[in-house]
């Protein structure tokens, strides 16, 4: 299945304001129950072993309502994680009132080198075209501390088809245009690896598979075994 760029509505400013809304809502219904907030999970899980930290800041790229890193936070505190969240997305509608939150360019992150423990994102690589992607990558890798931490989709044939017999569940029209969008916009995971390895600067990459076609990436700032230098947050 090769990869097809398509324009998704959700990123357009001629999306209405109520569309947005209800689109946003699909996401978070999705990320719940179909692998979103697991993986994330699981990534700063990683993350949290391989360091020994117990409290992290988050910068969340593209964050929308921010459901992902929120619902992550909740399940990891009883396992005396703490998560310190500020969101980022380029549209200020696309933020929910009362968060800790900002609007900027997330190729142009307007903050000092490590501010914060991790650099995360959750189905927003794929909006990226390979050039992009990696000036993330190393944009991320600036900002964060120990690492960046990408959640995205994977594409294939089977998840395509899984999008449009999830049809019913998705209450947005636009949902169900930019669903089919993000699956052919998608990267597999050696596609993946070698757009972040090229510009990764011998940082390494773990790279894994997770439910219902999701991709784990850690890009780590300082390899696992490696000290890193920690620095106070400047955000």
């Amino acid at each position: 299945m090769e990869r097809v760029y398509s324009p998704e509505i959700l990123d357009s400013a001629e999306c209405p304001p109520d569309e947005v809304e209800s689109s946003l809502d699909d996401l978070c219904r999705i990320n719940r129950w179909f692998g979103g907030v697991a993986t994330t999970r699981k990534l700063i899980e990683r993350v949290a072993k391989v360091t020994g930290k117990k409290n992290l800041s988050v910068l969340e790229v593209a964050a929308g309502f921010g459901e992902v890193p929120r619902a992550v936070a909740q399940q990891l505190e009883p396992r005396g994680i703490t998560l310190e969240i500020t969101e980022l997305d380029r549209a200020a509608s696309h933020l929910r009132r009362g968060h800790r939150a900002l609007v900027a360019d997330a190729l142009a992150l307007p903050f000092r080198n490590n501010s914060f423990d991790l650099v995360s994102s959750s189905l927003f690589a794929h909006h990226l075209e390979p050039p992009d992607l990696a000036r993330f990558g190393a944009e991320a890798s600036r900002v964060s501390r120990c690492a960046v931490l990408i959640n995205d989709l994977i594409r294939h044939p089977l998840h395509l088809a899984l999008v449009y017999a999830g049809f019913p569940i998705m209450r947005s029209y636009v949902s169900r245009v930019d669903g089919v969008a993000s699956v052919k916009r998608a990267y597999t995971p050696a596609e993946m690896q070698q757009i972040l390895s090229n510009g990764a600067g011998g940082k390494r990459l773990e790279i894994s598979r997770h439910y219902l076609f999701r991709m784990g990436v850690i890009l780590w700032k300082n390899p696992p075994g490696e000290k890193a230098e920690f620095q106070p947050s400047a955000a």
